[in-house]
């Protein structure tokens, strides 16, 4: 990024035109030469204090907010280009939960920016404390293939809400939203508060060479613990959100919303969702009418031939295909199954007599693809879970409230969600995130401005009365009585 002086925002037209009309730059796989010194700017824009006041942070989200309403159309076209998501299924998962995040912003943003006074102890007063949210200066976004519209923007949400400039990499592997990101954001976004930064794994390394004050990371296990290591290096905080093998405990099928939930839970997307159930653990007898339910809405949603239907994504590219299809052999399938190599399409499917020890429940399947696994009771599932690495979202389908309790208090993840598989995503004040291999740190809503903040302690006491004498050296048995009884 050079340093001619630019406008603050350059407003597109509010005309939407077709993707393929706009002037889109190409995603390339090798690192742009100037990344040392595009980040070595955003760290000068730090020191000029840009993005500090109020009024600078509420005019980006507004510009966000502009971003999304002129180019909408745009934005669900390249979606459906790097995805096959339908346009409803897109607006839903990406557009509107960006939009809802901006919202809550937008509403909270001088409540979360205020100051919080802090009750000082009597033996250290006359004294004021209070906590301040501070920027915590260049933050780097690594994007996700998944939602990578969501996946980018709504942290940069966050990012923008506590005051910092914020270098984006989006994903190399969702190239149309990745271009189109790389296009508007510069259009609509002050060029010196926000920086996209197109490239592959070798962009990724360079971006992570160089020092950031915070990096926001959406991915893989394995990339985590890359991004991980580097920034250790710098001793930069990191938020990692890595996915993981989320479990849905069935206790009763005889209700179809069970079916029709783990359905919409597990397939939108093509089942690339980092909160899709990843199995089913269906206790007792519940397995074989959860098979037949789960046949019928799958048909429902979906119809007959879910791979020609509209609502019904892609996978991603052919080496994750490739790897879901390897999968098919893990186990007896009893619905769907079907995959097409061409159009890179899988069949919502449902698998039973699966080995607990296959790579489909090994690994996070990230797919169309559905293991159902018969556990004899509640506490053996509770087992089979917390065998396991801990999971980012576990989900339990009963209405009992004491299962509930037993299901919050002996399992370990990111989040314990009842009976409804997602949805907790959609909830601006619920914090996201993981723990242990699911990931470090949470956003949206509040959270993520705290967490892309720094939340400093600032103290102050008056010089006029030292009332600190009786802590002062020389200590006699006096000082040191009356210390005791003080603190």
């Amino acid at each position: 990024m050079g340093t001619t002086e630019k406008p603050h925002h350059v407003i597109a037209s509010s005309s939407s035109r077709a993707l393929s009309e706009l002037e889109l730059p190409e995603v390339v796989a090798e690192a742009p030469a100037n990344i040392a010194e595009i980040v070595a700017s955003m760290h000068d824009v730090v020191a000029t204090r840009l993005a500090h006041p109020r009024r600078f942070r509420a005019s980006q989200l507004k510009a966000l907010e502009r971003m999304l309403e002129a180019h909408e159309q745009d934005f669900l076209d390249a979606l459906a280009d790097d995805l096959g998501k339908s346009p409803v299924e897109a607006r839903m998962t990406e557009v509107d939960m960006v939009r809802a995040e901006i919202d809550h912003a937008q509403l909270h943003l001088s409540e979360w920016m205020e100051s919080k006074a802090v009750k000082v102890p009597l033996a250290l007063q006359p004294a004021a404390a209070k906590i301040e949210p501070q920027p915590l200066g260049v933050v780097l976004i690594i994007g996700a293939w998944n939602y990578p519209l969501q996946l980018v923007l709504a942290p940069l949400v966050a990012s923008i809400a506590a005051g910092n400039v914020t270098v984006i990499k989006p994903s190399e592997l969702a190239p149309s939203t990745s271009a189109l990101l790389g296009s508007l954001i510069p259009q609509f976004m002050d060029h010196r508060g926000c920086a996209v930064i197109q490239g592959g794994a070798s962009t990724s390394t360079h971006l992570l060479e160089q020092h950031f004050d915070h990096i926001f990371y959406t991915g893989g296990e394995r990339v985590g613990k890359i991004v991980a290591r580097a920034a250790a290096e710098q001793l930069t905080p990191v938020t990692l959100e890595l996915g993981g093998k989320s479990p849905a405990v069935v206790m009763d099928s005889s209700s179809s919303a069970v079916a029709r939930r783990l359905v919409f839970g597990k397939f939108m997307n093509a089942g690339q969702t980092c909160v899709a159930p990843d199995y089913v653990l269906a206790v007792g007898d519940t397995d074989q009418n959860l098979e037949k339910q789960l046949a019928k809405v799958i048909t429902a949603f979906y119809g007959k031939n879910p791979m020609a239907s509209r609502d019904y994504g892609r996978i991603v590219n052919t080496a994750h295909f490739d790897r879901l299809v390897a999968c098919l052999d893990d186990g007896q399938i009893v619905v769907g199954g079907g995959h097409d190599r061409d159009t890179l399409k899988i069949e919502p499917t449902v698998i039973i007599n699966v080995d607990p020890d296959s790579p489909l429940m090994r690994e996070e399947i990230f797919g169309p693809i559905l293991p159902i696994v018969a556990v004899d009771s509640f506490d053996a599932a509770v087992r089979f879970i917390n065998a396991r690495p801990n999971p980012l979202v576990a989900y339990l389908f009963s209405e009992n409230p004491r299962l509930q309790s037993s299901f919050g208090d002996q399992v370990r993840a990111g989040a314990i969600v009842h009976n409804a598989p997602s949805l907790h995503l959609a909830v601006p004040g619920l914090p996201f995130g993981g723990v242990g291999a699911s990931g470090m740190g949470a956003y949206h809503g509040r959270h993520g401005f705290e967490r892309l903040s720094q939340m400093r302690a600032v103290m102050g006491k008056t010089t006029v009365i030292d009332t600190l004498k009786a802590v002062y050296p020389p200590y006699t048995w006096a000082k040191a009585k009356l210390i005791k009884r003080l603190l």
